[in-house]
């Protein structure tokens, strides 16, 4: 016989001002946050209370109500759809669904930061801008993330279902306590960390100006709030792994500069290619000795971020691309590229899905 705590129902309505309402459920009705998504542009909020779990969707239009009861348990009905008596309907689904990891939608795209690109008010009130518009079929989605004013921030202990994360520290610091890691984390800029699939965290603090990027996959990506941890936890467990990644704490400041996988250049690791079993690979990028050439590479996902300085991006059948700080590129797999009349100052942001593939002259 099923176990009733491991069941959960939803209630389902519609949500014409999210924003508005997430004060009103929490507030007015005073039932608390459960999750919120996407991060960037929030439009499903999931809140409970009173012996209720009620799901707030922005893009769901008025009608008869609908209710979605969550079960692991193959046998709790013979079917997942039913329609109750009064006209409500009930879905039936799964309590832990597997992550769902879209297929890439290969494409060649250039973001810049001249173009001004609307700034959207996302999770605890941080500014995103994406940098990957079409999220490549929902494989990934790149943010530029800012807090234009520093001091504590607005933030609970939280986790997100994601198969990959990245932080990296673009400009300024903040503080961040992660479960197993001890104390309060200080990233400072040219930082990065790697938050594993559901690791338990909480931002603290952030300077003035602070500005990071963040990757995940896929792109659209569950943030569920942890209400019964409190952080930092009692052991350091700095091993430990997370659906077979562990935690990075990449310090860039210390990091030692190799010839890059393309001439002309030269890259720091950020070691995230070993700690997640080759699932991603981070390496930032600079100047070097030589000229560059033409190549291609067999990555799935391959996205740069121009951090500083400015380039020339060539790419067979495009016209060339003039990029400066601010500005982003995806190249998909088998597509010749050249990264021509680098700046002496120039320094990208490289982020691959494998880490491991291969590069060759084209």
């Amino acid at each position: 016989m099923t176990d009733i705590s491991e069941i959960r129902a939803e209630v389902c309505l519609p949500s014409t001002a999210l924003t508005a309402d997430i004060g009103f459920f929490t507030k007015t009705l005073r039932m608390r946050i459960e999750s919120i998504y996407p991060a960037d542009d929030p439009t499903v909020a999931v809140f409970s209370g009173h012996g209720l779990r009620v799901r707030l969707d922005q893009n769901k239009i008025g009608g008869t109500g609908h209710l979605r009861i969550l079960t692991d348990d193959a046998g709790f009905t013979n079917s997942r759809q039913l329609t109750a008596p009064g006209g409500t309907t009930v879905e039936i689904d799964a309590l832990n669904p597997p992550l769902h990891m879209p297929i890439t939608d290969h494409a060649f795209v250039v973001r810049r930061l001249a173009d001004q690109t609307p700034w959207v008010i996302g999770r605890a009130g941080m500014h995103y801008r994406d940098l990957i518009p079409s999220r490549l079929g929902g494989s990934i989605i790149a943010s530029h993330i800012r807090i234009p004013d520093g001091g504590p921030v607005p933030d609970m202990v939280h986790y997100h279902k994601v198969g990959f994360q990245l932080i990296y520290c673009y400009r300024g610091w903040v503080d961040v306590l992660y479960e197993d890691q001890g104390g309060p984390i200080r990233l400072d800029a040219g930082d990065c960390f790697i938050q594993p699939p559901e690791i338990r965290h909480r931002v603290l603090e952030a300077s003035s100006g602070i500005e990071v990027i963040e990757i995940g996959v896929p792109a659209e990506h569950v943030t569920e709030i942890e209400h019964e941890m409190t952080l930092p936890t009692p052991d350091l467990r700095p091993d430990r792994e997370w659906q077979g990644q562990k935690f990075v704490h990449n310090i860039g400041a210390d990091a030692a500069w190799h010839p890059f996988r393309l001439q002309g250049f030269i890259a720091r690791d950020t070691t995230i290619n070993d700690a997640t079993k080759s699932v991603a690979g981070v390496q930032v990028v600079r100047r070097g000795a030589g000229n560059p050439q033409w190549a291609k590479h067999d990555a799935d996902i391959h996205f740069t971020f121009v951090m500083e300085g400015a380039m020339t991006l060539e790419g067979e059948g495009k016209d060339p691309k003039s990029l400066a700080m601010g500005d982003a590129f995806v190249i998909p797999p088998g597509m010749a590229t050249r990264y021509s009349d680098p700046t002496d100052d120039l320094e990208l942001l490289e982020v691959t899905l494998a880490g491991t593939f291969q590069t060759t002259l084209a």
